[in-house]
């Protein structure tokens, strides 16, 4: 089945608050060698004019993900988690995401392209905080198998 086109311009609904963890950020950090103090340490991130651990930028992909299940679990969509590569990201802050933090994020898609067989589906997850004040945008490119 082929990417529906109809998905071009669909805005799926807000994911649920994520609360960001001070653990979860140490954890992240250390996964991708991101070793800066402000990463790791409170008292470094208060230092810095932080109010607790930074998440490194890669770090938005966590959020990301919820936007990202909705899209691979939307019927009709002949997107099939089997046939998914990932293309490119991107990562667009207004500010660093900071333990404490309560996160929503809402996905649309904004293009389907075909090249070579493949789709290109191009999906912007936009994140904001609990006051709804953007913090990143996250953009994702994934490269859909066609039918072999």
């Amino acid at each position: 089945m082929a990417v529906n086109p109809e998905l071009v311009g669909r805005h799926f609904p807000p994911t649920a608050p994520y609360l960001v963890g001070r653990e979860k950020v140490r954890e992240f950090s250390r996964a991708v060698l991101a070793t800066h103090p402000i990463n790791l340490d409170p008292s470094a991130a208060q230092a810095a004019g932080y109010s607790d651990v930074v998440a490194p930028p890669t770090f938005a992909v966590v959020i990301q993900e919820g936007t990202l299940a909705q899209l691979l679990n939307e019927p009709g969509s002949g997107i099939e988690l089997t046939r998914i590569v990932h293309g490119s990201q991107q990562f667009s802050y207004t500010r660093p995401i900071v333990a404490g933090d309560e996160l929503i994020a809402q996905l649309a898609v904004e293009s389907v392209k075909t090249l070579a067989g493949n789709a290109l589906v191009t999906a912007v997850s936009t994140i904001t905080d609990a006051a709804g004040e953007h913090v990143c945008t996250a953009t994702s490119m994934l490269v859909v198998g066609g039918d072999n």
